[in-house]
């Protein structure tokens, strides 16, 4: 599941994508291969952190399980 993170708290995608052009009908990021098409892999810092993302709009974006 991505999840957008904020400095004070995490919110779901449909709450922030629904307006973006670059998402589904749906109101989530495209992706392909379970991974988003509108945004760039960050590096991790450490092998138990999520997945990151960063968004053609700045957000950034979380890979939770």
């Amino acid at each position: 599941m991505l999840v957008i993170l904020t400095e004070s708290q995490v919110i779901y995608p449909q709450m922030v994508c629904q307006n973006c052009l670059l998402a589904d009908q749906g109101g989530q990021p495209r992706s392909h291969n379970g991974k988003p098409t509108c945004a760039y892999a960050l590096n991790k810092l450490a092998n138990q952190q999520a997945t990151q993302y960063e968004c053609q709009m700045g957000f950034l974006l979380a890979q939770i399980d």
